[in-house]
């Protein structure tokens, strides 16, 4: 590693915006410290990131039928043989390491990356999602990983279940990563009646059917932000609200805590029980929400009400604003060689 300048590699999954978002705002702290961050995506660049960026072609495309193999028996999450995507892919990654030398890379989030890399001698961070990764792919991937990273609050407990104890106990919890700054709670009498309804870009939470029921029954304003409105940056929009509606997604919920705004929180479902095991532990917390297994209740008005007389402060135990440093102390301690893999503690 160069003493002054350390070299950061960051893989960023297609899905979704908030593999994205992640990697920008650590990125950018790590570009503040002096790091050089490139990013390899499949995603088409973003102006947000000052550094390089690789461009990945995608593994995923073609006639789902001629796919063959794509978890080699239950062993990987996804490598299809005799893919040209996957080729390409996998030798860009190889040859921008063997290029540039990478004093260590973050997987946001892909096993087979991380084992390449580490197969290449190149340290991992790896970040862990919540929910059950007991799987063989999880087990190998986040195993050797030199450290794992969990955006959750310690005071949330362990949200991964399946790895073995010495793995859950490698996890750094630094908190709620939201792309906006953290903002005090509005007064009440600042706050609007509306009710936000903030989906998501990785995939649809609720049908239309769902949402047209919630806004006759709601009883006041229903605004529904999502993927036809990603780009409007709903900050402050969020923050106006009585309350939100929101699903589980770490991405979503960082950025409703970091408004300071109460919530109704409705897991949507995605493998390995990511969302479920997120909104159980909001269930049995301090924090300003209420979660409902599905977008239905038979009191919506009373309900909403409930939740706008929450106190929205109560979110700084998840989201204090900190976790893009803390983020980047662990990525920074791997490249300068102060983690081990078996213990996950700074030398």
């Amino acid at each position: 590693m160069t003493a002054d300048r350390p070299r950061v590699g960051w893989y960023i999954h297609h899905h979704g915006h908030g593999h994205l978002h992640r990697a920008l705002a650590v990125g950018a702290e790590l570009g503040r410290r002096g790091s050089e961050v490139t990013v390899l995506s499949s995603l088409a660049p973003d102006a947000a990131h000052a550094g390089p960026w690789v461009r990945l072609p995608r593994d995923d495309g073609g006639d789902p039928a001629a796919l063959s193999d794509p978890t080699a028996r239950g062993r990987l999450h996804w490598a299809p043989v005799h893919h040209d995507g996957l080729r390409e892919r996998t030798h860009l990654v190889s040859a921008w390491i063997a290029e540039h030398r990478p004093d260590v890379v973050v997987c946001d989030v892909s096993q087979e990356v991380a084992l390449l890399c580490r197969l290449h001698g190149v340290p991992v961070v790896s970040v862990v999602q919540p929910g059950d990764r007991g799987d063989g792919p999880h087990r190998l991937g986040l195993g050797l990983a030199a450290a794992l990273v969990g955006c959750w609050p310690a005071g949330a407990g362990d949200l991964v279940t399946g790895l073995p104890a010495t793995d859950v106990r490698r996890v750094v919890p630094v908190g709620g990563l939201s792309r906006f700054p953290v903002a005090p709670a509005l007064p009440a009498a600042e706050r609007t009646d509306e009710v936000v309804v903030f989906g998501g870009s990785g995939g649809a939470a609720w049908t239309p059917a769902q949402l047209d029921a919630l806004e006759a029954r709601a009883g006041r304003p229903v605004r529904v932000l999502g993927t036809g409105s990603w780009e409007e940056r709903p900050f402050d929009r969020l923050r106006a609200a009585a309350l939100v509606v929101v699903q589980a997604g770490q991405n979503a919920l960082a950025e409703v805590a970091a408004a300071r705004v109460p919530a109704v929180v409705v897991p949507a479902d995605r493998p390995h029980d990511e969302q479920r095991t997120t909104a159980r532990r909001l269930a049995r917390g301090d924090w300003p929400v209420r979660v409902l297994d599905r977008l239905e209740h038979d009191d919506w008005p009373r309900l909403l009400a409930e939740v706008a007389g929450l106190d929205g402060a109560r979110w700084e135990s998840w989201c204090d604003g900190g976790a893009a440093a803390r983020f980047a102390d662990v990525v920074l301690d791997v490249a300068a060689g102060a983690r081990h893999p078996d213990d996950g503690l700074v030398a």
